[in-house]
């Protein structure tokens, strides 16, 4: 129902020598900025929230292009069959949310390198939204979060499952 979609997806899987190139379901779920991978049953899906996909069309597809690539990067990594085998690491505190996290920098970086025009703007989306995203100002923004220190700052990180998103837009405007 989307061509332009399906070749973004066929195209970044053939790049990324994915054997198959997953299905992607579009979910609308009342303005979440979100997308994820994951598998069912022996098959890989993505999934991309409508909201994400209204603003690729309103605004060029870089972004969405940078959101596919990072969710085929965990596709290619095997990061949902690799929680399966690491399901014990749920019994240890924050284990699972920093393997979660270095899962995240790791896709972020395959996502910038497939896409990288559209890897800063498709962090912000997730972060500010689709009407802001484009206001923030990008050094500020990391500037502040470094700025930020104190126990529930660096709590509220261990405990996450994504670091925090001007940390992931410092590592890729690293590269």
């Amino acid at each position: 129902q989307f061509p332009e979609i399906y070749d973004i997806v066929s195209t970044l899987s053939t790049t990324l020598g994915l054997k198959k190139t997953p299905a992607v379901y579009i979910l609308q779920d009342s303005g979440i900025l979100n997308a994820f991978a994951t598998r069912f049953f022996g098959r890989d899906f993505v999934v991309i929230y409508s909201e994400i996909l209204e603003l690729a069309y309103e605004n060029g597809k870089k972004s969405l292009e940078f959101i596919i690539a990072h969710e085929l990067g965990h596709i290619k990594r095997k990061h949902s069959t690799k929680k399966i085998l690491l399901f014990p690491s749920f019994i240890i505190p924050f284990l699972n949310s920093a393997y979660s996290r270095a899962c995240e920098y790791t896709c972020d970086r395959i996502g910038h390198s497939l896409c990288p025009e559209g890897a800063v703007d498709g962090m912000l989306i997730l972060s500010a939204g689709k009407k802001l995203y484009f206001k923030v100002n990008v050094n500020e923004f990391i500037c502040t979060s470094k700025k930020e220190r104190g126990f529930w700052t660096w709590f509220s990180e261990i405990a996450s499952t994504h670091p925090n998103t001007p940390k992931r837009i410092d590592e890729i405007l690293k590269k």
